[in-house]
């Protein structure tokens, strides 16, 4: 199948809730190619805009380079009805293999994520970032996160420069920086909130003309996602604040408690639902006994998911 063309990406980008799915490791910890592809089939029912496969969530950062390849195979295979977006990342060089490797294995888009490690200018960041965008014909999602903070104008003369540069997702929550650029960019790129927890943020975001985020929850309870993201476009001020005060803002408190948290979190939420994805990878950590058992009563709260 054709990979999605960047401006028909960023099109569909907008049209809803955008699902970044776990990725699944058995009991050995070797990642579990058919109980990916199940967990692609199910979330797939749920309506969501764009499915990004091997990003933050699902630990790209763990992966290995042929379990990326077979997490992306499984991705494209998997007849979703909604775009792939793959997730590249680590050095400028490491990202331009990622990214071809993405292209040639079918996904429609690419999710850059932050270079490793090391600190970089402005000037640095935008070389890296034109080096990828230059090296794929897929649409590239920036992500501004951690070591990657782009200002407003680096991030204009980056879509000056690389006609597929589409989308750029926010995960820092600079308020001022990011009204900056929502007022410069137009409809030149998607603007996506991307914080952890996106949903704690999406009233605020909304106010800044960000009306699409990527949502952890929604693989665990899809339903509850959904619906959440219908009240925020329709501002249903009630609905919202009901949804904050009984589960998003005591989930933002386990999640907080440690780093890294954002993924093990829904992991064990996965696990809760009956759709476990393994255990966690190290350097990351699982939920405590409390802690599972304290989400466990927030899920219940919101009824059956199927």
């Amino acid at each position: 199948m054709a990979a999605t063309a960047p401006e028909k990406l960023k099109q569909a980008l907008a049209s809803g809730l955008l699902s970044f799915p776990l990725t699944d490791f058995d009991e050995a910890d070797r990642f579990d190619e058919n109980a990916y592809a199940e967990r692609l089939r199910w979330l797939d029912s749920y309506g969501a805009a764009a499915m990004f496969a091997a990003g933050g969530a699902g630990e790209f950062f763990s992966l290995t380079v042929e379990e990326y390849r077979s997490v992306i195979r499984t991705a494209v295979a998997s007849g979703s009805r909604v775009p792939v977006i793959a997730a590249s990342g680590y050095g400028t060089q490491m990202a331009v293999d990622f990214a071809r490797e993405a292209e040639k294995l079918g996904a429609d888009g690419l999710l850059l994520l932050p270079p490793y490690l090391t600190e970089a200018s402005q000037e640095g960041l935008a070389h890296h970032i034109r080096t990828v965008c230059n090296q794929t014909g897929l649409g590239v999602i920036i992500y501004n996160r951690a070591n990657c903070r782009l200002q407003a104008d680096t991030l204009m003369r980056l879509l000056d420069e690389c006609p597929n540069l589409i989308g750029f997702k926010d995960g820092i929550g600079d308020i001022e920086e990011t009204q900056k650029i929502t007022a410069r960019v137009g409809d030149r790129a998607i603007l996506i909130n991307g914080l952890p927890t996106a949903e704690i943020y999406a009233q605020a975001y909304k106010g800044m003309r960000i009306d699409t985020y990527t949502s952890a929850i929604f693989n665990f309870v899809p339903k509850s996602a959904i619906a959440f993201h219908r009240a925020v476009l329709a501002d249903d001020h009630e609905t919202i604040a009901e949804f904050t005060r009984t589960f998003l803002a005591p989930y933002g408190r386990i999640r907080a408690r440690q780093p890294g948290y954002a993924v093990s979190i829904v992991k064990a939420g996965a696990d809760l639902v009956g759709r476990s994805a393994g255990r966690v990878r190290p350097p990351l950590t699982p939920l405590t006994k409390a802690e599972y058992d304290e989400l466990a009563a927030l899920i219940e709260l919101l009824g059956p998911q199927d």
